[in-house]
Order: C-alpha cells, then sequence, then structure tokens
C-alpha cells in the first residue's frame, strides 16, 4: 500500500524559519534509512504558504487566492510518498522520525487510492488511460 506522510506546518515553517544542520543531517540520516528499506518513493519541503496560491471552485467559477493562509495547524510544510506493507508499519517508521519541527508538530499518515479501490466505475478503458499516463510521467523523470 502507498501512503502519504505529511508533515504539519508550524509557526516557524510559516515564517520562513530554515531548518538547523543538525535537524537537516538527521532527516538526511532517516531518509537514507527509508531509502535503503525500499520505503520512500518521494519527498519533499514545502515553501511557506505566504509564497502559496489556492484556487477556489465555485460552479465554473475560479477564484484564485494568495498566501498566507490563516490555519497553520491545516497547511502542510513538507510531505513524502511511501510504499508499506500496512498502515501499522508506516506508523512505526513515523515514529522514528526526528521531530520535523523545532517545536512540538503532527504528522498525518493518509492511505493513497490504488486502481482497485474505484470498483467498477473504474472501467478497463479508463484504467488504461491511468496506465498509460503513469508511463508517459516515467518516461519524462
Amino acid at each position: 500500500m502507498r501512503v502519504m506522510v505529511i508533515v504539519k506546518a508550524s509557526p516557524e515553517s510559516e515564517a520562513g524559519e530554515m531548518p538547523s544542520e543538525q535537524l537537516l543531517t538527521e532527516m538526511g540520516a532517516y531518509n537514507e534509512e527509508l531509502v535503503k528499506a525500499g520505503i520512500m518513493l518521494a519527498g519533499e519541503g514545502l515553501h511557506p504558504s505566504s509564497k502559496g496560491k489556492r484556487v477556489r471552485f465555485s460552479g465554473k467559477d475560479r477564484t484564485v487566492i494568495d498566501g498566507p493562509f490563516a490555519e497553520t495547524k491545516e497547511l502542510i510544510a513538507g510531505f513524502w510518498l511511501w510504499q508499506v506493507k500496512s498502515m501499522d508499519e508506516a506508523i512505526e517508521w513515523v515514529k522514528r522520525c526526528p521531530n520535523p519541527m523545532n517545536s512540538e508538530s503532527d504528522v498525518e499518515i493518509r492511505q493513497v487510492f490504488e486502481a482497485e479501490d474505484f470498483g467498477a466505475e473504474f472501467t478497463p478503458e479508463l484504467r488504461e488511460q491511468e496506465d498509460r499516463l503513469r508511463a508517459q510521467i516515467a518516461d519524462k523523470q
């Protein structure tokens, strides 16, 4: 199963404070463990929401909203995409993570939908399209 591991923003990350050399070193070592274990598929930190945009959908209308966005607890500072055997395995790996912030922080784990999760509505034609798009993405990397 694939999971997205979401590092929630903090007041410090939203202020644009960069991590210390020590935290970067600890995270680098942690990421190496994830890669060696065959867990990590991708992972990145994100700039603060002050550099972000949101697009609000309302019927056919689209409205662009400039950051920063108010509620820090709802914002994302970074993420990993992992391949794990179970949610329990993902939890165990997150527990080993260095605290990603200088203060108290939250890391959320969410399962990624797979093709089989969509049932009959995900027709063979849609599956073929999905496979083709994934192959194109892999070719561009």
